[in-house]
């Protein structure tokens, strides 16, 4: 009876160290905690973007002329204009 009673205790406190936590500090599963203690959602995959280079184009953006996007460019005195 006591070897049993030890194989039971071996086995449930194995289980509860291999077994990982599904909740991340009680928000549930599919989300975290943020600032200020509140629960958030996680994000799905985080895409992280291409360094912007002046003159370039990024489809349905325009052409990137270092402050914002334009939508056409024009050669003026060697170089290139954006409107």
């Amino acid at each position: 009876m006591r070897k049993i009673l030890l194989a039971a205790i071996a086995a449930g406190a194995a289980f509860t160290v291999v077994a990982p936590a599904e909740a991340r500090q009680g928000c549930g599963v599919g989300a975290h905690r943020g600032p200020g203690g509140y629960c958030r959602p996680n994000r799905g995959r985080v895409v992280v973007a291409p360094r912007l280079r002046i003159g370039g184009f990024y489809g349905g953006r325009g052409y990137w002329d270092g402050r914002r996007y334009c939508d056409h460019r024009y050669r003026y005195h060697g170089g290139w204009r954006y409107r």
